[in-house]
């Protein structure tokens, strides 16, 4: 399931066909997470905050930022320290490669080199993520910027991710 989760924005209508049925079933709470909170008032509030300058990408920054909050908290959402969840989602994907997308495959190595997940915990991970992602975008993202914006509405952002993360957390136990 962890990697249908984590390979569902790479994996477009129903080709999610093609899997086994707990990568399928992955796929299918990711986009209900996705759904979920899209359409939350509070992260529609913090992407609010940065719509005038970053148009459709503020929804794509919003979630950048709560995955920060959640490394940088994680400690308070789970028992298996940070470094030791990365270091066996990272042993889990490397193992079933073969089951990956291409696309997921490609940037795998990159990911762990600069270990995405564990840095996200702090602004250089998020600058480095923010850049690669702006780097990749067709448009003028801006996205690169979007660090001063964390830092400058730090506690404001702070403040709706652990106001949303619970009502996200109750929703996922209920649909599982």
């Amino acid at each position: 399931m962890t990697i249908g989760n984590f390979i569902a924005d790479s994996v477009k209508g129903k080709a999610f066909d093609q899997f086994n049925s707990a990568i399928q079933q992955g796929i299918k709470l990711h986009r209900a997470i996705d759904e979920f909170t899209d359409t939350h008032p509070i992260v529609s509030q913090s992407k609010k905050r940065l719509w005038s300058k970053y148009r459709h990408f503020s929804g794509v920054i919003v979630d950048i930022y709560y995955d920060h909050f959640l490394a940088k908290n994680w400690e308070k959402f789970s028992q298996i320290p940070l470094d030791q969840y990365v270091d066996e989602f990272y042993q889990m994907i490397s193992v079933n490669k073969h089951k990956l997308p291409d696309k997921i495959n490609f940037m795998m190595p990159y990911m762990m080199e600069k270990n995405w997940l564990l840095n996200y915990a702090n602004f250089d991970g998020i600058e480095d993520v923010m850049q690669g992602m702006s780097r990749r975008t067709k448009h003028d993202s801006k996205m690169e910027e979007s660090v001063i914006d964390l830092k400058t509405y730090y506690e404001e952002f702070e403040k709706e991710f652990f106001e949303f993360f619970p009502e996200l957390e109750e929703y996922v136990d209920n649909i599982k």
